[in-house]
């Protein structure tokens, strides 16, 4: 049975709607900067994933749990007359768009995939859950900033990240820590070193790659495979920005939401 996630709501319960999909390490709670900010008048449906937040940190934690847990989402929180819904996702949450547009067609009618972390090489999703593994928190919540900064969040306004440290960072052990369980964080890599999926023929779809992350997570083959076999479906779009594309590129994002609604 399919545990139930904590889904946060943003916007009009009559609005168009749109599934968010956060990544690995984040939480559903992220998507209000965004909903509140640049997309007036749209339901937005952000579901902490598993292991994430405040939903069940048991597992499993594979990406087809992830997604059949955004699926009960979406069945719980918009109505059969709004299905199916544009999903934007980032990053991991990207790989799990994927997964429920495949396994759930009659929820998904397009997506939007913001440097989306799928088909990794084996050796850095190695190296990744090795570091994943050897977290142990932070002695204070300066230093957890100082580490965001450091993580792709260099230009991340401030009180995005005040706003990140005040809804993510709890008391643990050693000091404070992320609201994630790290096992889960720590084989969200291994699920992202399975080969790349690609999204279901006929399904509009928005890539949108940030162009600072070097290695990319969004890998030439899958690019490469998306022109050859989705050519008249897909479109891919670059941003100069680094990972958080959400933060660092809102208007982009928005306009994408938009445009597919």
């Amino acid at each position: 049975m399919t545990a139930a996630l904590h889904t946060h709501l943003f916007g009009p319960e009559d609005g168009p709607t749109i599934l968010a999909i956060h990544g690995l390490t984040g939480h559903g709670r992220r998507w209000g900067l965004l909903a509140d900010g640049h997309l007036p008048g749209v339901r937005v449906v952000a579901p902490d994933l598993l292991g994430h937040g405040r939903s069940p940190w048991t597992p499993p934690w594979r990406i087809d749990d992830h997604a059949a847990g955004a699926a009960a989402a979406v069945e719980t929180h918009v109505p059969e007359a709004a299905r199916p819904v544009v999903v934007v996702a980032h990053s991991f949450g990207s790989a799990v768009a994927l997964h429920l547009a495949h396994a759930r067609p009659d929820l998904v009618r397009a997506l939007i995939l913001l440097d989306p972390a799928q088909g990794l090489p084996s050796d850095r999703a190695l190296a990744m859950a090795r570091g994943a593994a050897a977290h142990r928190g932070y002695p204070t919540a300066d230093d957890a900033r100082n580490a965001k900064r450091a993580e792709g969040w260099g230009a991340v306004p401030d009180d995005v990240l005040d706003r990140e440290l005040a809804d993510h960072l709890v008391t643990a052990e050693t000091g404070v820590d992320w609201r994630v369980c790290l096992p889960a964080a720590i084989t969200a890599w291994s699920e992202m070193a399975r080969p790349a999926v690609l999204p279901p023929v006929g399904m509009p779809t928005h890539v949108v790659v940030a162009d600072r992350v070097q290695p990319p997570f969004v890998t030439p083959e899958f690019l490469a495979r998306c022109a050859a076999e989705r050519r008249d479906t897909v479109t891919v779009h670059h941003v100069d920005t680094e990972h958080m594309v959400p933060y660092l590129a809102p208007e982009t994002v928005a306009a994408l939401i938009r445009d597919v609604l």
